[in-house]
C-alpha cells in the first residue's frame, strides 16, 4: 500500500492520525509525517505497521477474507456485525478449524477469524508470573472460591463456535464454567499484557468482546508505557488509568486485593530484558 492509498483509506473511513497511531503502535509524530508526506522514505517496518492497520479497515459491518487459504490472520482490527447462519461468510472459521490447527501453533479464534499469537517476551512472563502469584495468594489467604488461570487455556467466550480466546491471565469464580477441554463462558476478571503484535487486538477488538460477553473487569497492562488501564464493566463502564508506581485494586473483590505494580516494575528492571525493537 502506497502513502497515497493510505491517505485515501484514512479519509474514506474518517480515521484520525491518533486512531491510526493507537492501532498500529507507530508513534503519532511518525504517523503525521508519513501520512502528511513529510517523510520521503519511511522505514519498511513503519510502512508494514501502517499498512497492516489501514488495509484491515473495512466498511463498518462485515469483514470478508479474500481467500479461504488465509487460515491465520496477522494482527488487525476487523468490524463485524453478526447475522444469521445463512448470512455467514463461507470463509468464516469455526472451533473445528481452530482445533485442527497444527500442534504447537498458538492462535485465537475471534468472530470467525483466526489470529496468530507470537511467543511471549521475557518481560511479558515476568509480569504474568507476578500477577498470577499475587492473585492466587489473595484467594488462598482469604479462602476464596475463585481460581486463577493463565495462557494457554482456551476460553469459549461467547459459548458459540466462532470465538475461542486465550487470555494472558483470568480469574474465574464459577466452577460450572470449567469442563475437561476449556472454559465455557466469560471469566470474572481478564488481564491482557500488551505486545507489539497484540496491541490493537487487546485494546480494541478483545476489549469489546470481553465487555459484551459479560466479563466483569478487564485490565490492559502496557509494559512499554508502564501503565495499566482498568475497565470496570460491572460498575457503569468506569475506566481507570494507573502507572507502574501505583497499587491497583481488584474491583471484583471490592478493592480488598491490591496489586503493587512498583514491585513488578522492580522485577522487570532485573529480569525483563531490554526494550523491544522500535
Amino acid at each position: 500500500m502506497t502513502v497515497k492509498e493510505m491517505q485515501e483509506k484514512k479519509k474514506e473511513f474518517g480515521y484520525s492520525n491518533k486512531d491510526i497511531s493507537a492501532l498500529s503502535g507507530v508513534p503519532l509524530s511518525t504517523v503525521q509525517k508519513v501520512l502528511g508526506g513529510v517523510t520521503a522514505s519511511p522505514r519498511l517496518r513503519t510502512m508494514r505497521a501502517l499498512t497492516n492497520v489501514l488495509d484491515g479497515i473495512q466498511d463498518p459491518g462485515y469483514y470478508k477474507p479474500e481467500e479461504d487459504s488465509e487460515l491465520i490472520m496477522s494482527e488487525g482490527v476487523w468490524s463485524y456485525v453478526p447475522g444469521s447462519a445463512a448470512d455467514r461468510n463461507p470463509n468464516e472459521k469455526t472451533i473445528e478449524d481452530y482445533l485442527a490447527l497444527p500442534e504447537g501453533v498458538r492462535a485465537e479464534l475471534i468472530d470467525g477469524v483466526i489470529y496468530d499469537m507470537g511467543a511471549p517476551l521475557p518481560s511479558h512472563e515476568v509480569i504474568s508470573v507476578r500477577l498470577l502469584c499475587d492473585l492466587e495468594s489473595h484467594i488462598s489467604k482469604n479462602k476464596g472460591s475463585c481460581m486463577t488461570f493463565s495462557a494457554p487455556v482456551d476460553v469459549q467466550l461467547d459459548m458459540d463456535d466462532r470465538t475461542v480466546v486465550q487470555p494472558d491471565i483470568f480469574v474465574l469464580c464459577d466452577k460450572n464454567k470449567v469442563n475437561r477441554s476449556r472454559i465455557f463462558g466469560a471469566p470474572d476478571l481478564v488481564i491482557e499484557i500488551l505486545s507489539k503484535e497484540s496491541r490493537s487486538r487487546d485494546m480494541y477488538l478483545k476489549n469489546s468482546k470481553y465487555k459484551n460477553a459479560g466479563v466483569r473487569e478487564y485490565w490492559i497492562v502496557d509494559p512499554k508505557q508502564e501503565n495499566v488501564i482498568v475497565y470496570d464493566y460491572e460498575h457503569g463502564d468506569l475506566v481507570h488509568l494507573y502507572s507502574f508506581d501505583d497499587r491497583v485494586p481488584v474491583s471484583i473483590w471490592n478493592g480488598t486485593c491490591e496489586i503493587d505494580f512498583s514491585k513488578i516494575k522492580e522485577a522487570l528492571e532485573i529480569w525483563g530484558g531490554g526494550p523491544e525493537d522500535e
